[in-house]
């Protein structure tokens, strides 16, 4: 008969097996661990009775409590989708002003078109509107197709040079690379415009560059930018007297654009938005200039 060995620093028996001079005890498990196990036992055999549980050929237990997180969805879809009605009918049946006007559909249209914008737009413009170079910032108030609802609705559905029917067109020739304007042309109308932002360029050293630059302005930039160079929405000439600029407003960015000319392109949104979608989100594009001082 083995004789029990007793590990002298604990006061455990031994089991006999010993590795690399290192002896198993024989610890009885603690009290808290059965415990747990116990009641984990206990709460599982209770959840199979309470809650949907064991697959039954083409059905399953539906539980005590007949819980059905189908119907829960379900339901939550039919409270969800009549409390959007209480607003969505609201801003779709109201003109662009009386939304405007309503602060609680107000409320509606940025938290929602804050969504839609970060979902569709935020690549692009950021997702705070203020762009980057050779995308615009939609909170500066200046506006190529003009900033109204209306008019950034129409942006949004048909888009700038894309591919639907009605879509925005326009384009910024290339005067230097199409030899429309021979280079010293190009450099000096491009000090006449920079001029328009910046009349600290006006010196007598540069006096006449720049009237000889507005000479060729009149007669190869006016008929899109206008005589004043105040742009036209019409054609999506941007105005050019103020600080905004697309592809950049320093001298040679402006050499470079009038060099190469400039395409921009925004894709149509109607097949991706619905027209609620779409007039959400030029009242949130609009109000994002509103809140800009």
């Amino acid at each position: 008969m083995a004789v029990e060995e007793i590990d002298a620093a604990t006061g455990h028996a031994t089991t006999g097996h010993e590795w690399n001079g290192i002896k198993e005890l024989d610890i009885p498990v603690p009290r808290g661990v059965l415990m747990f196990l116990i009641i984990t036992h206990l709460f599982a055999v209770i959840w199979w009775f309470v809650m949907p549980t064991w697959p039954l050929g083409t059905t399953y237990t539906k539980g005590l409590l007949n819980t059905d997180q189908r119907k829960i969805v379900a339901q939550k879809l039919v409270e969800a989708s009549a409390e959007r009605a209480s607003w969505s009918d609201a801003i779709s049946n109201s003109s662009y002003d009386e939304v405007l006007s309503d602060p609680r559909l107000m409320d509606v249209v940025k938290q929602t078109g804050h969504r839609l914008f970060g979902d569709n737009c935020a690549a692009c413009h950021g997702r705070d509107g203020k762009g980057g170079k050779n995308y615009p910032d939609l909170t500066d108030h200046d506006w190529i197709w003009g900033g109204g609802p209306e008019a950034i609705a129409q942006t949004i559905t048909t888009g700038v040079n894309s591919s639907h029917a009605e879509s925005r067109v326009s384009q910024m020739p290339a005067f230097g690379r199409d030899e429309m304007l021979d280079p010293a042309q190009v450099r000096t109308v491009a000090a006449y415009v920079h001029s328009l932002g910046n009349p600290t360029d006006s010196t007598p050293k540069t006096i006449e560059t720049i009237a000889a630059g507005r000479q060729v302005f009149l007669t190869t930039c006016a008929a899109c930018h206008g005589e004043n160079a105040k742009g036209n929405s019409d054609l999506g000439a941007p105005n050019l007297t103020d600080d905004y600029w697309i592809y950049g407003g320093d001298l040679q960015s402006i050499i470079a654009t009038i060099h190469g000319g400039r395409q921009g392109h925004m894709p149509t949104w109607d097949k991706r938005l619905g027209p609620l979608q779409i007039k959400i989100l030029a009242l949130y594009v609009y109000s994002l200039g509103l809140e800009t001082p």
